[in-house]
């Protein structure tokens, strides 16, 4: 019986294209004003301590910390401060208003469902635990965070790792077959897998693939629990 499920959101909840088009090039936008802005800030300097450590560079100037961050969203690094900074980037823009954050009509209706239902929502994103609370509480839906349990980012691991399934397991309380994790990515999928959570794998765009390792649908409406 599944108790719990764990959503990805990019590509899963929300679209692609929401992230890749319009948070990613936003916080690209604005990365050096804000960090110059904010390096005081009692919320930003400990991050930007944090890339000092990641870029090991102790002596890194701003303009190199700036420069270093701007690499990274050109890489799509998942790297935790570059992702905390990103989050405090988006919530200006959803404050002023400049986009909302993009949830699949089919994801909300069955989040909404399984809440009422009993089971235990949460969310695991390479995007910092801020930013995930962000997007689901500026939805054309209204504010979902009172949908969900709780949120993961990488500070609890990387989604390919299977170790981080088991910790989130054990946050949860939950034995690992209760839990259902939901994501279009293969690799993810696998690691959750081969820990003993069930899995779907939603397919948004494209054809279903017969030979899929694991059980596929096309919106939230085609998963059974």
């Amino acid at each position: 019986m599944t108790k719990a499920i764990v959503c990805d959101i990019e590509g899963t909840t929300t679209s692609l294209s929401f992230v890749k088009d319009t948070l990613f090039p936003y916080a690209r936008r604005h990365m050096s004003a804000y960090v110059r802005e904010n390096s005081n800030n009692p919320a930003i300097a400990p991050l930007l301590d944090d890339v000092k450590r990641v870029m090991q560079c102790p002596d890194a100037t701003l303009q190199a910390m700036i420069t270093q961050l701007e690499r990274w969203i050109d890489e799509d690094k998942k790297i935790t401060p570059l992702k905390a900074i990103q989050g405090y980037i988006w919530e200006s823009g959803f404050q002023s208003g400049d986009y909302y954050g993009h949830l699949y009509a089919d994801a909300y209706e069955k989040l909404k469902d399984w809440h009422e239902s009993g089971i235990d929502l949460y969310i695991f994103s390479s995007g910092s635990v801020y930013a995930q609370k962000l997007i689901f509480a500026h939805t054309e839906y209204g504010d979902l965070t009172p949908l969900f349990s709780g949120y993961f980012d990488t500070n609890i691991g990387v989604k390919t790792d299977p170790k981080s399934y088991v910790a989130i397991a054990e946050h949860i309380g939950h034995r690992a077959a209760e839990i259902m994790f939901l994501s279009d990515i293969d690799q993810e999928l696998d690691a959750a897998k081969s820990v003993g959570l069930s899995t779907i794998q939603l397919v948004r765009d494209g054809s279903l693939d017969p030979d899929s390792r694991h059980p596929q649908a096309t919106s939230f409406v085609d998963i059974v629990v």
